[in-house]
């Protein structure tokens, strides 16, 4: 019979928790992706690598999002069995709070494994892949991201600024800056342009104009009637180095070793980047405990009865309480390796709450 009691507010916990998280995620990711509509508005990528980069990185938003919507699921299961009076269910069938509260702990920690999981693994690997989406596209809309008297500077080394769109679709009085080759820049005036772009070629076809060629401080000036700019091999403007939060935990420990093969692999795996790896790795690998903190202070609700004059004031004061953890959870990770001490202390104080909180919960379910 307990078994079966468990059973049914395990399963009305974690069908909330899935309908919340899968709802807020999908609130946060179109949030975010409209952030990165900028990949196609302004760097010139193209719709499917901007839906393929936005879906790679839901399972961050995931990752982001999790303890606190496992606060609220609890939270409203709690509230919505003691409102039905279905908690004294579980008081009649002698179970009693202290073994609720270790069931609830235990759920906890499963998705405690399952945020170090996500976080260690399964996040940083799909942002990976995102960033390497960047990394191998080509800049597809560029034709949409001329617009005449505009400054146009979406690749790398390339800045080109068009005076006048025809209604033909060709462009006059152009003006190029290129500067992508060392010690050799050109600058590029024409008359008239026409951009060709599909799957066999992409260049500005010119005409009419005059090229100044700088190179090794040596200036030479001619004049064309057409030449052919090739736009094939620029790349965007788009940030394509992987940061820190995209590579593999393991990697992350091993930029810790003396092992100078893996460091040479790694990302910025130099002693002033340390502090930052080892922010992530705590932010990946141990924050996470403050998920069953949270699960004890939320289960203080089992305490109280909402037949007592105060309900409503301790349920009102353990929700903002457990608010406060996951704050802090966020707040002090940022100044976690800050120094040694400050360290130490975001190293102990999970254990220390942990400790404390339920052995309050204990001496306080003696004497309810």
């Amino acid at each position: 019979m307990k078994k079966l009691i468990f059973r049914k507010i395990s399963k009305d916990l974690l069908i909330f928790f899935s309908f919340s998280i899968v709802l807020l995620g999908l609130i946060v990711w179109t949030l975010q992706a409209i952030n990165y509509f900028d990949l196609v508005a302004e760097d010139g990528h193209g719709l499917k690598l901007y839906f393929l980069y936005s879906i790679l990185n839901f399972p961050k938003v995931i990752h982001r999002i999790l303890p606190f919507v496992f606060f609220i699921s609890l939270f409203y299961t709690l509230i919505s069995y003691e409102t039905k009076n279905e908690l004294n269910i579980f008081w009649i069938n002698g179970i009693n709070k202290v073994q609720f509260l270790n069931k609830i702990i235990f759920l906890s920690i499963i998705l405690m494994l399952f945020q170090i999981l996500n976080g260690s693994f399964f996040s940083p690997m799909s942002q990976l892949k995102a960033r390497n989406l960047l990394k191998n596209s080509e800049i597809d809309f560029f034709t949409s991201l001329i617009k005449k008297g505009k400054f146009i500077n979406v690749v790398q080394g390339l800045t080109i600024f068009i005076n006048k769109k025809n209604k033909d679709g060709s462009y006059s009085e152009i003006y190029l800056d290129d500067s992508t080759k060392i010690n050799n820049t050109k600058m590029i005036y024409a008359k008239r342009g026409i951009i060709v772009d599909n799957k066999k070629q992409k260049l500005f076809k010119l005409l009419n104009g005059k090229v100044i060629n700088n190179e090794n401080s040596k200036i030479n000036v001619f004049q064309f009637d057409q030449i052919n700019f090739s736009l094939k091999d620029f790349t965007s403007n788009s940030t394509t180095a992987p940061k820190i939060q995209e590579l593999n935990t393991l990697d992350l420990i091993s930029c810790f070793s003396k092992n100078s093969q893996v460091q040479r692999k790694l990302f910025r795996c130099e002693k002033e980047f340390l502090d930052d790896i080892k922010q992530e790795l705590l932010k990946r690998l141990y924050k996470p405990i403050f998920i069953p903190i949270v699960a004890i202070v939320t289960c203080f609700i089992l305490i109280s009865s909402r037949n007592k004059i105060n309900y409503i004031k301790i349920r009102n004061l353990i929700f903002i309480f457990a608010v406060l953890v996951i704050i802090f959870s966020e707040t002090f990770l940022r100044y976690s390796v800050s120094s040694k001490l400050s360290f130490i202390f975001y190293l102990l104080v999970p254990w220390l709450m942990i400790i404390s909180i339920y052995s309050l919960f204990l001496k306080t379910a003696k004497h309810v």
